[in-house]
């Protein structure tokens, strides 16, 4: 790997500390990896070590670095590029390094301070997919030149700096809005005859979370991270006791042979959800109080989704750190007993849902401040605040900003009542570890096999159309043993589902099984209106969904919660432009309001 060139002239510590000095975000956007990342992390460092972080006012409080690269380094050759003075952040970089599969991937360094978006695809259609406001372009090779990307994602003031001399015309330059440096050949200024909007930071910081869940336990967590002060809302006793209270459940990507959004999305959650879980201190030491990281076969259902999966496995060539094809022979000779062929994913395993949100309402401290018992049963608007209000009409609690996370009761606003949700009950099925085998991993399928909580063993879950039976029934848990048996056929047949333990809790699903993640459509200003793209689809002002997980919470909920905080911050999106439009909130309303 040789990387990327950039003059040691052209990115001066000085030059950088100039540029960023008054930003509380300063993002740079860079195409080829170079030490160039390593040099602005330590930048930020020097200058955080040389005053106290919370008074220096010239440094930013976050460094977002976007780094688009369609082959970058290894983790073991980044540590060997890594110039001497930056060797430990390199380290720290390197342990970091995800497995190097296509698209987005969200690194969390500096103890947060430092955020790394990894874009590993061709650079041209990466620029045209991202959402940010650069306030630095590094350009290796402006051969990848494009006016309008990069007119579209430049902040006020930004610079451009490329690795050699401009080889583009004065026109071309000039086109997006970029005057070339008298004395720098290799700098431009952003000097537009436009007029262009100045990134919008909130002066009033609070924001109402409604639901315990993991959907609100992470918008929680990715707030609190930012310095905000929250209320969480609950209309329970205690957080997590609905969907989220089962004992256990897995966690893992999907994999498709097209690479289908599921398959990008799910990439994405998964990946940056132990990012997340670290920082909240969910993995630390691997505790089995809250789950195992001990990785997850996928088990092919029949012949003809082995073959799929095969073909997908051949196709993808998946580093062996993210997913392995393993034939029956070998799955069975891991796993320590008979079973099908799959996908094994070292990186997965199996959580406590209670416990992941335990563990990040913790990580919130005194920023977090907790309403549980109360339902809210109405929100409303009055002077730049959304009240929430219970049965009675007394304010519950009050803030600018609201995040509906409350699954299926968020039907019961009038905000978010037209929204295509569903309840799909589940049904999980306790079995006494005592009566299966020990396995090294988790088994999932059609239906899935966890780790033992409290000496049982979480089996599950069943899928039923109904919303409204609460109590465990003898029928589900003879389907979650059938699923059992396919994923272990050499399980004892004798287990009696009539004296079997479980739990039931309701699925939020969407219409098209994606989440709901951004902010809500206002149904009515949408269809009073002509024709709008989904960007300008009128929204009910600072008012936000983390809604219809389904049955992936704990991979969807710290990315989902990672999307609305960075749109409140106006930071880079974790996600491209398409993959953010499959997740937006309003994208039914649209589809409705063509449609009529």
């Amino acid at each position: 790997m040789t990387p990327a060139a950039f003059p040691s002239a052209s990115l001066t510590d000085d030059a950088l500390r100039r540029h960023w000095r008054g930003r509380a975000v300063y993002t740079i956007l860079q195409t080829g990896y170079s030490a160039a990342f390593l040099q602005a992390w330590a930048a930020l460092c020097e200058q955080a070590d040389a005053a106290d972080a919370a008074d220096d006012a010239d440094a930013p409080q976050r460094l977002h670095y976007l780094l688009i690269d369609a082959a970058p380094p290894t983790a073991q050759q980044l540590r060997a590029m890594a110039p001497a003075p930056t060797s430990a952040l390199a380290d720290e970089l390197a342990n970091a390094w995800p497995p190097l599969t296509p698209g987005y991937h969200r690194l969390l360094l500096g103890q947060g301070r430092v955020v790394l978006t990894l874009i590993i695809g061709d650079v041209a259609a990466s620029l045209a997919q991202a959402d940010a406001r650069v306030d630095l372009f590094l350009l290796h090779d402006d051969a990848v030149w494009n006016a309008q990307q990069l007119k579209r994602l430049a902040a006020p003031r930004a610079q451009l700096r490329t690795g050699g001399t401009w080889r583009v015309t004065p026109a071309d330059l000039a086109a997006t809005g970029f005057t070339a440096d008298e004395n720098d050949p290799s700098l431009a200024h952003f000097t537009p005859r436009w007029r262009v909007a100045e990134r919008t930071i909130p002066q009033d910081r609070r924001a109402l979370v409604i639901g315990a869940g993991l959907a609100g336990s992470a918008a929680c967590e990715a707030l609190a991270a930012r310095g905000w002060q929250v209320t969480l809302v609950e209309r329970h006793a205690h957080a997590a006791q609905e969907a989220s209270g089962n004992l256990a459940g897995v966690y893992m990507p999907a994999i498709s042979s097209d690479d289908n959004p599921t398959a990008r999305l799910t990439r994405v959650a998964f990946l940056f959800a132990q990012q997340v879980w670290q920082r909240a201190g969910v993995l630390d030491g691997a505790q089995q109080s809250k789950g195992q990281v001990c990785g997850v076969l996928q088990v092919a259902r029949d012949a003809q989704q082995a073959e799929v999966f095969e073909r997908a496995a051949r196709h993808w060539n998946y580093p062996h750190d993210y997913a392995q094809w393993l034939p029956a022979q070998e799955a069975s000779a891991r796993l320590g007993m008979p079973t099908g062929s799959g996908w094994f994913f070292p990186r997965g395993g199996w959580l406590r849902p209670a416990a992941v949100c335990e563990a990040m309402l913790h990580a919130c401290g005194e920023r977090l401040h907790k309403r549980f018992g109360k339902d809210v049963h109405s929100l409303h608007r009055a002077e730049g605040q959304w009240q929430a209000l219970d049965a009675d009409g007394a304010v519950i609690a009050a803030a600018p900003v609201v995040i509906l996370a409350n699954g299926m009761q968020s039907g019961g606003l009038a905000q978010a009542a037209a929204l295509p949700l569903q309840a799909i009950r589940g049904q999980v099925s306790h079995l006494p570890a005592a009566s299966l085998p020990d396995l090294p991993f988790v088994l999932c399928g059609d239906g899935y096999l966890t780790g033992a909580v409290n000496g049982l063993i979480s089996v599950g879950a069943s899928y039923d159309r109904d919303d409204h039976d609460t109590a465990v029934r003898a029928d589900s848990h003879a389907g979650n043993l059938d699923k059992l048996r396919q994923l272990l056929p050499g399980v004892s047949s004798d287990i009696d589902p009539d004296t079997l333990p479980g739990r039931v809790g309701f699925r939020c699903v969407s219409a098209d099984r994606l989440p709901l993640v951004g902010a809500l459509p206002d149904q009515a200003a949408l269809a009073a209106g002509g024709e709008v793209q989904l960007r300008d689809a009128p929204r009910w002002p600072q008012l936000y969904g983390l809604l219809a997980y389904a049955s992936r919470g704990l991979i969807w909920a710290p990315l989902a919660a990672e999307i609305v905080a960075c749109a409140l911050e106006d930071e880079p999106a974790p996600l491209g432009k398409d993959l953010l439009a499959l997740l937006d909130p309003a994208r039914f309303a649209l589809r409705a309001h063509r449609k009529n």
